[in-house]
């Protein structure tokens, strides 16, 4: 619980997650938990970083600080007490995006497992991503599970939730972006795009594995994207297929500058 009319809170754990978090201060910070015995220069300058932001630091026993946690988490010997990740709205998103280089959008459509949310977060600050967009329903809320999991992404990439993906869409459709869609088999080859049609803002819609995204979404969707594969495995697990999308784009974007 937070500190009493201080509002909701929750407990952050691991080095990256507490250090991105103390680092991008979009959140309220109450405290900074170390676990007794627990030394290291990373626990060290996380201490250092949580009292020169005023925080109280508290020293507690290991175990204390794995309370909350999946069996066989390590909380790294470190947690912090946090409110939650704000989120934007798609207007507010929109309006961050400033400058003549391209933006990359990543819209979620029924990713509903926090730790392939967490992935993609990592996946998209890694890639330069502008942005993920993720439904009201049919989303995980971004909780310390998803922070661990993107690795302190989600401190940095910035999340609209949005009431209709469809919408949002026809939305970013209207304000130039083109919806590439990531889609197991019947798509354009990724690699075999052309330049032109890689050029300018794009928001890549990836749906949940297995039924991928919705016939609705899929109609908004003006380029189907797939990923070649040459083995037996017919689909990626949705984070990896992020991660090769993302990374073609940035690789195009370089070759465009140069």
């Amino acid at each position: 619980m937070a500190p009493t009319g201080e509002g909701p809170s929750e407990w952050l754990h691991g080095i990256h997650a507490v250090r991105a978090a103390l680092k991008a201060r979009r959140r309220r910070l109450w405290r900074l938990r170390v676990g007794r015995r627990a030394t290291s220069p990373e626990i060290e300058e996380l201490v250092e970083a949580a009292r020169a932001q005023g925080l109280a630091i508290e020293e507690v026993a290991a175990g204390a600080l794995g309370e909350g946690l999946e069996t066989g988490t390590n909380p790294q010997g470190v947690a912090l007490q946090a409110g939650p990740v704000p989120e934007f709205q798609l207007n507010e998103l929109l309006a961050t995006l400033q400058g003549a280089s391209r933006h990359t959008l990543v819209a979620l459509d029924g990713v509903e497992d926090p730790r392939n949310v967490g992935a993609i977060l990592r996946v998209a600050d890694a890639a330069g991503v502008a942005g993920i967009l993720l439904t009201r329903r049919h989303a995980p809320p971004l909780t310390p599970a998803v922070a661990r999991s993107s690795a302190g992404a989600v401190e940095r990439v910035p999340v609209a939730r949005v009431p209709n993906l469809v919408r949002a869409l026809k939305q970013l459709k209207q304000s130039n972006f083109w919806i590439f869609g990531a889609v197991p088999r019947g798509g354009e080859g990724l690699y075999a795009l052309s330049d032109r049609t890689l050029d300018g803002d794009r928001v890549l819609v990836l749906g949940a594995e297995g039924p991928g995204m919705r016939p609705a979404v899929e109609g908004e969707v003006d380029h189907r994207v797939q990923i070649p594969l040459r083995g037996e495995v017919m689909s990626l697990n949705v984070s990896t297929a992020a991660a090769v999308c993302l990374f073609e784009f940035l690789r195009r974007d370089h070759l465009a500058k140069s």
